[in-house]
């Protein structure tokens, strides 16, 4: 059965963007400060239809990430920010299930990405991405508010956070409107630089 995997990129005090990001077009400069690790290397930038960028361990960890991505679940915010500047060929290159109330026929883009529109929630979406995505990942790429829901809903089995040494003060918290419930992880992966702190948590319901 696939695994149910979430990357997620943080500031030291927990945030993935800032305020400003709160509102559309949903991106900010406290978001691109956290994920500015990920836009450094060559997997990133290869799969974004950029040339040049770093290969080390960081890389490797992000190549492993998009090779074992099968099928992608996200929210209608992401989405909304994304789909402009993500262009005629997105850097999914495999089914994505739009968590949204709003309904709308799949928007088929080049390179093998698909968006389908789902109403019934993020357990619909990911038992959709888990029947398209043959023996690889189902990937919840967010936001915070579709990562809250399935780890609350007990739907993650691995979930690998990415830590940026900054703090960003005020902004959309990753761990926000979790259920009242201690939830013991299995660390299984550590790996540290300069730009991030990269750790890798299986749930207890993870094989």
């Amino acid at each position: 059965m696939p695994n149910v995997r979430t990357d997620m990129t943080v500031s030291v005090d927990g945030y993935i963007c800032g305020l400003a990001a709160q509102q559309p077009p949903y991106l900010d400069k406290g978001f691109f400060r956290v994920t500015e690790w990920a836009v450094a290397h060559r997997a990133w930038r290869e799969r974004a239809g950029f040339d040049g960028g770093v290969r080390d361990a960081e890389d490797a960890l992000l190549k492993e990430m998009f090779e074992q991505a099968g099928a992608y679940v996200m929210g209608r915010r992401m989405f909304d920010s994304g789909e402009e500047p993500w262009g005629e060929s997105p850097p999914f290159r495999a089914p994505v299930f739009v968590v949204t109330h709003r309904e709308r026929e799949p928007l088929i883009r080049k390179g093998g990405t698909t968006f389908h529109f789902v109403t019934d929630g993020v357990a619909g979406a990911i038992e959709r991405a888990k029947a398209a995505c043959g023996d690889r990942n189902v990937h919840i790429s967010g936001g915070a508010t579709i990562v809250q829901q399935a780890i609350a809903e007990g739907l993650l089995d691995e979930m690998h956070v990415h830590i940026a040494p900054v703090l960003l003060g005020q902004g959309t918290r990753l761990f926000d409107d979790l259920p009242d419930t201690v939830i013991e992880l299995n660390r299984f992966h550590v790996l540290d630089s300069p730009a991030a702190t990269h750790l890798g948590f299986r749930f207890p319901t993870a094989a």
